[in-house]
């Protein structure tokens, strides 16, 4: 393990050692006013008419500021872990991506900065997402298919990853800001540094910012493969148990980014360029590691009322070069490498004929390979044009209709190659669409309704695969003759964002006809004695709930109020309060049911019913948080899955705000799985060889200048 002197500034000089290319940024939120919940954040993502979660119909969550770092972890996946409706595919502490509502891979779509990130999470789940939550300013996650302005693969929803490396407003300083943070824990032996700075004169405004983590084979309570898996496949007699330790599953990352805005009154226009770097073991083979590499770049922009009709328009293009290799010990392996764009337009309108919205193009293309002894895809190109329109009016003073709709086209081609056989060709075209309401009945309260049909096409893996996976221990082939995946998704939502309890509830339904699901065959591959799993179409059926209430036990008085204290005749000006105390309880909870609509069976990989109760407590520069997060057992499994016991879950954490030298500084410890329990993610295809980290503790130190 290295020290921290290999910091930011290495993080630095690792941006210098990259090929000149650029990169860019989506939207940041507006600014305006703190409200009483976080129900009243904005959110970029899907938003075209300004609301705030509250107003808006789709059931959102934004992580920022304080609460993101609290909860962040190695891989986003993690990071979301254990928000409503959100669990993670987990594949060791190197790679996770996020599950919503029990749907992932293809049905969540993962962007960076409105842009897709472009890798290849989405082709396995120990491929690692190519954006570190070092780095990033906010997270937004959008619940449902609603988001129609991002594709068809985002019917279980939208996670949005925003950074700074693009600036959207001109800098008035004096002096350089940025922030930084360092960290070293105990249950995988972290350390990690990040920082940031912004800079420039008037309308032109640079960013730079880097990170650096390292962790060792993580701490875990107990053994590392499942009482299940012992007794079901016992190891040859005279080989040991991993036990304490969880074998392989050491990561290294850094990367760094540069940005550049030329900002004006009507406008502005941008170019940042960075890079990621990180090693990680699978975890699933011993002696098996990937090194990941993306170099990525972006150009982004906006016109500001260029006509009286036109509120605003904005472009952003963004390219990225990503290739990762599977080593064994030193040797190189399985290469797997993906190359191409994602380039959007959006036109949104002023109010015509009550009606306010926005319409937009976007094209994606990349070039996808894998090569290798264990390579399971032929090579593909794939090339999508779509074109979108969201649109809003008022029905009433309480009633507002949001209508979306979407068309793609698709084209998956494949080369000729010696072990998947002759070139194909495949088309589709898609469309979907949306209605919704969202009801007002009185001040503080919204009830939302809304219906999608979404046609998604199949994805080139779920057409084309034919192989060994090693990291899923399954042979899987594809179907090239599949069609699209139509699904018809209900969702209802009731919210209250002001008085002693704010919070929200909501429910789904997906009905799918086609849903493209991998199916165990019950053969053995003879050659690589492994089971065979087949693409198949089935229908299916997957609901559930989310729910989330928040008591604000003891609140800040209001400007102008007065607390009364023990002495009826003593009081102490609102001026004082406001900075006193503030204790929220927070209780969340969700389950998703999700089965074959035919045989009745379930569907694998589903996230258990889970519930938090938190106390979030802030007294002047202090500030303290315990939350405990209860999981049942998850029994509702497919053929050849082994059921997952519950667990609770307890974390803490506490922070100290000092200035140090004009610098405000956080200092901050974070207590994670206090009671050492054993946690195994049923969302995660090796929930039986690798539970999660047992007790740690980290200790942290964030500043902003």
């Amino acid at each position: 393990m290295k020290p921290f002197s290999r910091s930011i500034i290495t993080s630095l000089t690792f941006l210098a050692s990259l090929t000149p290319v650029v990169r860019a940024e989506d939207a940041a939120a507006p600014k305006k006013p703190e409200a009483t919940t976080n129900l009243d954040d904005m959110v970029v993502t899907g938003n075209r008419s300004g609301q705030t979660l509250f107003d808006q119909l789709q059931p959102a969550t934004v992580l920022k500021d304080q609460d993101l770092q609290m909860k962040l972890q190695p891989t986003l996946g993690e990071t979301l872990n254990n928000e409503p409706g959100v669990s993670s595919t987990y594949f060791g502490p190197g790679a996770s991506r996020p599950i919503i509502r029990g749907l992932g891979d293809d049905r969540v779509r993962v962007l960076q900065n409105g842009t897709s990130v472009l890798d290849v999470s989405n082709v396995s789940p120990d491929h690692a997402v190519a954006s570190d939550p070092l780095t990033i300013k906010s997270v937004e996650v959008l619940r449902g298919p609603a988001s129609l302005l991002y594709g068809p693969n985002t019917v279980g929803g939208v996670v949005n990853v925003i950074d700074d490396r693009i600036p959207t407003e001109k800098f008035t300083g004096t002096w350089p800001q940025g922030k930084f943070d360092l960290g070293a824990g105990s249950a995988d032996e972290l350390l990690s540094s990040s920082g940031a700075i912004t800079w420039g004169a008037g309308p032109i405004v640079f960013h730079l910012d880097g990170f650096d983590r390292q962790t060792d084979d993580i701490h875990i309570p107990g053994f590392a493969r499942s009482e299940r898996e012992r007794l079901l496949n016992p190891l040859p007699p005279g080989t040991p148990e991993p036990y304490g330790i969880l074998p392989n599953s050491a990561t290294d990352s850094k990367g760094a980014g540069l940005g550049s805005s030329y900002i004006w009154d009507d406008g502005y226009v941008g170019l940042s360029y960075s890079g990621i770097d990180s090693t990680y073991g699978t975890v699933a083979e011993p002696d098996v590691t990937i090194g990941l590499r993306q170099r990525r770049w972006d150009f982004r922009g906006a016109f500001y009322h260029p006509a009286e009709w036109i509120r605003e328009i904005n472009y952003k293009f963004g390219y990225s070069d990503y290739n990762h290799t599977e080593f064994e010990g030193s040797a190189p392996g399985t290469q797997f490498t993906i190359e191409g764009f994602d380039a959007r337009a959006e036109l949104l309108h002023e109010k015509f004929h009550g009606f306010e919205g926005a319409f937009g193009f976007e094209s994606q293309r990349s070039n996808f390979s894998a090569l290798g002894d264990e390579a399971f895809l032929p090579h593909v190109e794939n090339l999508t044009n779509s074109g979108f329109v969201f649109e809003e009016t008022p029905l009433t003073d309480k009633v507002r209709l949001q209508l979306a709709a979407r068309y793609d086209h698709q084209s998956n081609d494949t080369e000729a190659d010696p072990k998947f056989g002759p070139g194909l060709s495949r088309d589709f075209d898609a469309f979907s669409a949306s209605a919704g309401i969202v009801y007002n009945p009185v001040d503080d309260y919204a009830l939302t309704f809304s219906v999608a049909y979404t046609q998604r096409p199949p994805t080139y893996v779920e057409l084309f695969a034919n192989g060994p996976h090693v990291a899923t221990g399954t042979v899987e082939v594809g179907d090239p003759n599949l069609g699209t995946e139509n699904s018809l998704a209900f969702d209802a939502s009731v919210r209250k964002n002001a008085g002693f309890v704010t919070g929200s509830v909501s429910g789904f339904y997906y009905r799918f006809n086609d849903y493209i699901s991998l199916q165990p065959t019950g053969a053995i591959d003879p050659v690589e004695l492994l089971p065979i799993f087949n693409y198949q179409a089935i229908n299916a059926d997957i609901y559930g709930a989310e729910a989330e209430a928040v008591f604000h036990l003891l609140a800040p008085a209001e400007a102008g109020d007065t607390k009364v204290m023990a002495d009826p005749k003593a009081t102490i000006p609102a001026a004082m309060n406001r900075d006193t105390q503030k204790l929220d309880l927070i209780l969340r909870a969700d389950f998703v049911h999700a089965q074959d609509r035919r045989t009745g069976e379930d569907l694998p990989q589903m996230p258990p019913v889970r519930g938090t109760a938190a106390l979030d407590y802030h007294i002047g520069k202090f500030s303290a948080r315990l939350e405990g997060t209860a999981a049942a057992e998850q029994n509702r499994t497919a053929n050849y899955e082994l059921p997952t016991d519950g667990y609770f879950l307890v974390n803490a954490s506490v922070g100290y705000d000092l200035a140090l030298g004009g610098v405000k500084t956080t200092l901050y410890v974070k207590g994670t799985n206090l009671t050492d329990a054993e946690v195994r993610q049923s969302t995660s295809v090796l929930k039986d060889i690798a539970p999660m980290a047992g007790r740690g503790v980290m200790v942290g130190l964030r500043g902003e200048f």
